[in-house]
């Protein structure tokens, strides 16, 4: 295999890799990356320059500069308490930190003492919920089968749908947790829909997590 070749397929794995990320900083630097590769292998692999490939390789590769920039202005920008700040790190780093700010706005802070029950099984939920700091347990037909800590969410699998919860969520140690309304979060979503699959990826990791559990 030619050198040409060799830079060909890497600029294809730099691509593919950018695909896999979640990070957008990292999704802009994974394409700045395979399209200077590209760039190099248009340029030197073919007889001649192939130049109109190169002169589009380079506009999106600017646009990518550009881009990241923009979003370290941004994250400059915005300042977030110490709470905010560990929850935009472990759960949601897949958003754009204005776009947390938002999820932040449309959310309330709650405590819970242990006995307190926030879901029933078989009721409808009207609010999703983020344990921040606390212990719940999990019960069907009577029985504990599961246990919630930090970083646990109450209601996302049925924010989704229309069935009711599926399990009743007791906390059994002082729990702080967060609070989004389920129709405050659509009205989000429909304003910002470039949000949803990053929270999506929230919500799916803790219910692989609860799969993992199970």
């Amino acid at each position: 295999m030619s050198i040409s070749d060799l830079m060909g397929n890497l600029g294809f794995i730099l691509i593919a890799l950018s695909f896999l990320v979640r990070d957008i900083v990292w999704l802009r630097i994974l394409s700045i990356l395979s399209q200077l590769v590209l760039i190099g292998y248009n340029y030197f692999g073919p007889p001649e320059p192939l130049w109109l490939v190169i002169n589009w390789s380079l506009l999106f590769l600017a646009i990518n500069v550009f881009q990241i920039w923009a979003l370290f202005r941004e994250r400059r920008a915005v300042r977030f308490t110490d709470q905010e700040q560990e929850l935009y790190g472990t759960i949601f780093r897949a958003l754009a930190p204005v776009e947390f700010l938002k999820l932040l706005r449309i959310a309330s802070w709650a405590k819970a003492d242990p006995g307190q029950t926030l879901a029933t099984a078989g009721t409808p939920l009207d609010d999703v919920l983020l344990i921040y700091h606390g212990a719940a347990s999990v019960q069907r037909g009577g029985q504990t089968v599961g246990s919630m800590k930090d970083g646990a969410f109450i209601g996302e699998m049925e924010f989704f749908s229309t069935e009711p919860a599926a399990a009743t969520v007791v906390v059994t140690a002082p729990t702080a947790y967060l609070k989004w309304s389920r129709a405050d979060l659509r009205k989000l979503f429909a304003r910002n829909p470039s949000m949803v699959p990053a929270v999506q990826a929230a919500f799916s990791a803790e219910l692989i997590q609860k799969l993992h559990s199970a």
